[in-house]
């Protein structure tokens, strides 16, 4: 009895106990709650001293007790972690608990046994129905609720029911370049340049100038003007929203029946607005492209980009934000890129099948030659914008590739496999016989997974799980490591400075320079898991995740 005992001791502690001291430590905690919860069955099954028959019972009715739950569970629990979740709580639990009912019946009548065997056994699987996941964390922690609470969802429904929306005429400046344009800036390499703000949080803090709940989904921002982009889910609306930057206030919305949801990041669109020429370019998480006046909303055209190239869409959702180049709007699909003629939404080209990576389309010109560049499952494309002709590739295989590729003051691109596997910098050169790519620098440094990655001086700043790191991409060596943030950031360049919005929902100043890491200040921003890109316009900065979006004054 000892022996189970002190198994179902250290399985208890390895699975939840550990994780929730070390979020890194979360995978061996699903692992070591998996190995744990056999360990128990084996040791009932040959080693303990319980009668044959009760022995082997008990085993078979406590797989067919799983079974049985599996089929009753929410979904979230029965998809989460690739169909791992409800096996990594219910094994480790039941055969602890398992454990707890042979020592407390030890000297029970053999009836009082069986039957509280029974119970014990068909309780802790019924306990699984009752909850549900809100999702997970960056390192695998779920989020575990009632199964009847109500979703910060349907919160915002009930709230929401009749909103109006008011068009103001002063609000709209669209004969004006948009400040930050779609994905992570103008240049979609998370840098805001001409900005500067203060450093000294302690004496003069961010300001907050509004809050407002929000529908859920991994979209960030694009700001023309006094107006905001963002896309959300309402219901079974996937919605694409616009906002007064300067009050919070809803301006327009636009609706389409489409709904999109998986059990890690939750419901919602994943992919963030472009302004391009007074037009906001919106793709859904199942497919829809939108283009619509950024002004009030209206219908330019629409088509489903899924549907258009019999694409099947992945588990995560279609994630790539739209890329306006020249007359084209391009979209990765799943790994695949496809264009759109801009007015008259015709489909202009496809580019091969790259597999299920959910990184965006990226514009580079390169020896002044304009081109698209898609990090796929098979390592970097670069395609003809006009007619997606290929024009190089390199291999680099990876699955599930998310990370935007960056460039280098020297023209040099930096390339990260998202995967926590490192980086690669290459010099791409047109000449005479083609295209030569030369391979300048392999490291193991900088170890992203979903967490996007800037360049600033020869050195790139970034995660590494949820440390931020600084790494010389001249050399290759690591010249700083961070305390835990996890999260996404933004490079201040005019004052070598990061703004990192963690996982958590703070907010970090954080100096970037390659002496040793300096951390200037941190507020707590935003309540709840928080994925989303922060966008800064001016010294104003906007933040959202799938519970509200905030916005402060730094």
């Amino acid at each position: 009895m000892k022996a189970g005992i002190i198994i179902a001791i250290l399985t208890i502690l390895v699975r939840f106990g550990i994780p929730s001291v070390f979020p890194l430590a979360a995978a061996v905690g699903v692992l070591g709650g998996l190995l744990g919860g056999l360990l128990i069955l084996v040791w009932w099954a040959f080693f303990s001293r319980a009668p044959r028959t009760e022995r082997w019972v008990a085993v078979v009715l406590m797989i067919v007790a799983i079974v049985l739950t599996s089929q009753l569970i929410h979904e979230s629990l029965a998809t989460g972690m690739q169909g791992m979740m409800f096996p990594s709580f219910v094994l480790p639990t039941l055969t602890s608990a398992f454990v707890v009912w042979a020592v407390l019946s030890r000297n029970l009548t053999n009836k009082l046994r069986w039957i509280l065997m029974i119970a014990t056994i068909f309780l802790v699987c019924a306990m699984w129905t009752l909850v549900r996941s809100d999702g997970i964390s960056g390192h695998s922690v779920a989020d575990i609720k009632w199964r009847w609470a109500e979703t910060s969802e349907e919160q915002l429904l009930a709230k929401t029911t009749g909103e109006s929306m008011v068009l103001s005429s002063n609000t709209a400046t669209m004969d004006s370049e948009a400040e930050w344009p779609g994905f992570r800036g103008p240049e979609r390499d998370g840098v805001a340049h001409g900005t500067r703000i203060s450093t000294d949080w302690r004496a003069s803090p961010p300001s907050e100038l509004w809050r407002r709940p929000i529908g859920p989904g991994c979209s960030s921002f694009a700001v023309q003007g006094n107006l905001i982009y963002t896309q959300e889910q309402r219901g079974e609306e996937e919605v694409v929203s616009c906002y007064n930057l300067t009050t919070g206030d809803p301006v327009w919305k636009h609706s389409d029946e489409a709904r999109f949801w998986d059990s890690h990041a939750g419901a919602g669109p994943r992919s963030t607005p472009t302004l391009s020429g007074g037009l906001v370019y919106t793709l859904g998480a199942t497919g829809i492209l939108n283009v619509l006046d950024a002004g009030d909303g209206a219908v330019i055209w629409s088509r489903n980009a899924a549907t258009d190239t019999n694409t099947e869409v992945p588990g995560w959702g279609l994630t790539s934000s739209p890329l306006v180049m020249g007359d084209v709007v391009v979209v990765a699909l799943a790994g695949a890129l496809v264009a759109y003629d801009l007015t008259s939404g015709d489909q202009r080209w496809v580019a091969a099948e790259g597999g299920k990576g959910y990184s965006s389309p990226h514009y580079f010109e390169i020896d002044g030659i304009p081109q698209v560049l898609l990090m796929n499952d098979f390592g970097a494309i670069s395609v003809e914008p006009e007619s997606g002709t290929l024009l190089w590739e390199y291999p680099w295989p990876h699955s599930d590739r998310i990370l935007q590729p960056a460039r280098c003051a020297d023209g040099d691109l930096i390339l990260s496999t998202g995967g926590g596997k490192g980086m690669r910098r290459l010099k791409v050169t047109k000449e005479s016989g083609g295209w030569n790519i030369e391979e300048r620098l392999s490291a193991v440094q900088l170890k992203s997974y979903f967490n996007d990655f800037v360049v600033h001086k020869d050195l790139a700043f970034g995660f590494s799980g949820p440390f931020v790191e600084c790494v010389d991409i001249v050399e290759g060596g690591r010249m700083w490591k961070s305390s835990r943030y996890g999260g996404q950031l933004i490079l201040l360049a005019d004052q070598d400075l990061l703004v990192v919005l963690t996982e958590k929902g703070d907010l970090a100043l954080v100096s970037a320079t390659s002496e040793k890491f300096t951390e200037l200040g941190r507020i707590h921003a935003i309540e709840g898991k928080t994925w989303n890109h922060p966008v800064l316009v001016g010294d104003i900065l906007l933040v959202r995740n799938s519970l509200e979006m905030v916005a402060f004054r730094l």
